[in-house]
C-alpha cells in the first residue's frame, strides 16, 4: 500500500509548482460538502476512500450530503449554484452533464456549462437482466422471446445511465420493449425483482448479488471487456450485438468559477488516493476502474461523451420535463 506521504507530496507540488500558495492557505477554511446526485450508492464509497488521504493533507473532512431526483438534476443544480470557493463540489454519473441538459426541457441551469470537470473517478457499466419469469438465458433469446412478446425494462429514470443503455441495445438490435422509468435504481430494481417489469439495465455492483441468487438473470454487461465482478456475463458485442459499448464515469465537478489552483489540489490529491494500491483493488471489487486524468482531461472526455449522446438522444427523441 502506497504511504499518505505521496499525498503531502502531491500538495507541497501543488502550491510550490501552480503559485497556488496563497489559496492554500485559506483553502479549505471548513469541511468540504460533497452533493451526491443520486442516493447512496458507488459514488458515497469512492468519496469515503478519499477522505482519510484528503483529510491528511488539508485537515479537513469530506462531508457527503445525497440529494438524488429528476436523474441527478436537483443535486447538479444545488452545486451550480453554490459560491465557487471550492468548499462544495458534486460527485455524479457523467450523464448529468452530457445528456441531462439535451433531455430536461425545463432545467434552470446547465450543468455542462456552470459547473467545470475535476476528474473523473472511476469508470462503470451496466448489466442487462430480466425476471426469472422470462424464460431466457441469453441476449439472443432474450431478441426472439421480444419478437413474441410485449416486454417491459426498468430504468432509475430518464437519462440515466440504464435509460441510455437500453435504448442502444434496443437500436442496435431493432427490437421493442415499453421504457418504465423509475425515481432512482433502487425503485427500478424492486420493481425488477418483484416481477412487475420484465427486465432491466441497472449498475452491474447493484444486480449481481441477485443473479447469484437467483432472483434475477443476468444476460450480458455493456461494457467493452467483462466485469471482474461478473466473469460469467458476456459482453454485448460477445452476445452478439457487434460493436456495442455503453461505459459511464464517475465524476467530480465543482461551480464554475472555482479557483484553478483549488481544482489543481483537488484533481491531484483525488488521483493520488484513488492510485493506491488497496484503493484501486478495493474499487475494482466494485466494478470501478480508475485512469488518471486531469482536470483538462476531464474536460476533453466530457465533451466527446456529449458528442456520442447527443446523437442517441437526438436519434431517439429523448425528453423529459
Amino acid at each position: 500500500m502506497r504511504s499518505t506521504s505521496l499525498l503531502f507530496a502531491a500538495a507541497l507540488s501543488w502550491g510550490v509548482g501552480t503559485g497556488g500558495h496563497a489559496v492554500a492557505q485559506s483553502w479549505p477554511s471548513r469541511p468540504i460538502t460533497v452533493i451526491s446526485a443520486f442516493p447512496p450508492a458507488n459514488n458515497d464509497q469512492i468519496i469515503r476512500m478519499v477522505d482519510g488521504p484528503f483529510q491528511a493533507v488539508f485537515k479537513q473532512p469530506l462531508v457527503i450530503e445525497n440529494r438524488p431526483g429528476a436523474g441527478g438534476n436537483l443535486g447538479a443544480e444545488a452545486v451550480a449554484r453554490a459560491t465557487p470557493d471550492g468548499h462544495t463540489l458534486l460527485v455524479t454519473v457523467d450523464t448529468v452533464a452530457t445528456v441531462n441538459p439535451r433531455v430536461y426541457q425545463n432545467l434552470k441551469f446547465k450543468a455542462d456549462v456552470d459547473l467545470v470537470p475535476i476528474i473523473y473517478l472511476a469508470n462503470s457499466a451496466q448489466t442487462l437482466v430480466c425476471h426469472p419469469s422470462v424464460p431466457v438465458k441469453s441476449v439472443a433469446e432474450l431478441g426472439a422471446h421480444a419478437r413474441s412478446h410485449d416486454l417491459s425494462y426498468a430504468s432509475g429514470g430518464q437519462g440515466v445511465p440504464g435509460h441510455l443503455a437500453a435504448e442502444m441495445f434496443l437500436a442496435a438490435t431493432g427490437l421493442r420493449m415499453t421504457h418504465i422509468p423509475y425515481k432512482g435504481p433502487t425503485a427500478a430494481l424492486q420493481d425488477l425483482m418483484g416481477g412487475n417489469v420484465h427486465c432491466g439495465f441497472l449498475a452491474t455492483p447493484t444486480v449481481m448479488p441477485h443473479v447469484k441468487s437467483g432472483r434475477l438473470t443476468g444476460l450480458a454487461v455493456t461494457s467493452a471487456r467483462r466485469s471482474p465482478i461478473a466473469l460469467e456475463l458476456q459482453t454485448m458485442s460477445e452476445a452478439g450485438v457487434a460493436g456495442f459499448e455503453a461505459s459511464f464515469g464517475q465524476l467530480l465537478l465543482a461551480p464554475r468559477g472555482t479557483p484553478a489552483p483549488v481544482v489543481a489540489a483537488l484533481n491531484e490529491t483525488f488521483a493520488a488516493a484513488l492510485a493506491q494500491d488497496d484503493v484501486r483493488a478495493r474499487m475494482l471489487a466494485m466494478d470501478l476502474e480508475f485512469v488518471p486524468n486531469t482536470p483538462e482531461q476531464a474536460a476533453a472526455r466530457l465533451r466527446k461523451e456529449a458528442d456520442k449522446w447527443a446523437r442517441v438522444v437526438e436519434r431517439l427523441g429523448l425528453r423529459a420535463d
